[in-house]
């Protein structure tokens, strides 16, 4: 299986220009469209959305990772494999939270370059060729080169910002939901926020934070949008805190 992520969005041509790489050279692959809209240019957020989206894929899945604003430049391209899964991007930081919350991973840079490569779409030309070659299981002895790590690592801790949001209004926060509980009270947009387990249990149009389906803390309203109602957008921060005491990530 390939898997995109990528933050191409789905007006452009440049994922069905990938996707055309993709199903030449890796014929009869399933190719998921998991997620084109991480915000632009940010792989900071793309690394723990990525995070918090590649567990329920199966083992050998591979998952070609474009959030790429260094594209053509001295920045090295990647190859990690963790915990069965494989992961083909930019060495940007993008690939490095899942990286380094697994419990085991490898690393290799790319060295393998085609012919005609543009100096601008390596989603297309390299990432995606490399991914095909190691989901239809070819040898990659020519094209790879071990490292011991990613030369750009994100602190691996969780990041209290906006990180995206949906066409609901929901705003996904870069805060695992194992680190809050129903006690604690968010704080965004100068607004303390209750903690709500469903949507039902808010009144209708009413904020909250609850722990979303992928595992992260999430800013919502009941049949209302709440990034809009609180005027939030991505990149704002946001604070957990709790009682008796209080904490921020």
């Amino acid at each position: 299986m390939l898997v995109l992520f990528t933050d191409y969005g789905w007006s452009d041509p440049y994922v069905g220009q990938m996707k055309a790489v993709l199903h030449t050279r890796a014929p009869g692959m399933p190719v998921v469209d998991l997620f084109h809209d991480v915000p632009d240019f940010n792989a900071h957020s793309g690394a723990q959305l990525l995070d918090a989206l590649c567990p329920t894929f199966p083992e050998g899945a591979v998952f070609v990772c474009v959030v790429d604003p260094g594209v053509g430049s001295a920045r090295e391209a990647l190859v990690a494999e963790v915990d069965g899964h494989w992961f083909v991007g930019p060495d940007n930081g993008l690939l490095s939270i899942v990286a380094g919350r697994g419990r085991a991973a490898r690393y290799w840079h790319i060295r393998w370059r085609p012919e005609g490569l543009s100096d601008t779409f390596h989603g297309r030309d390299l990432f995606a060729p490399v991914a095909a070659r190691l989901a239809t299981r070819e040898s990659m002895d020519s094209w790879l080169e071990t490292i011991p790590a990613p030369q750009v690592q994100f602190d691996l801790a969780d990041l209290p910002r906006v990180l995206y949001i949906d066409h609901y209004g929901n705003a996904w926060t870069g805060i695992r939901g194992g680190l809050a509980g129903p006690e604690d009270y968010l704080e965004a947009a100068g607004q303390r926020l209750p903690w709500r387990r469903i949507f039902a249990d808010a009144a209708k149009g009413e904020p909250f934070w609850h722990v979303n389906s992928n595992g992260l803390v999430e800013i919502s309203a009941n049949r209302g949008h709440a990034a809009g109602l609180l005027g939030l957008k991505v990149g704002d921060r946001v604070t957990l805190s709790g009682s008796p005491g209080s904490r921020s990530h």
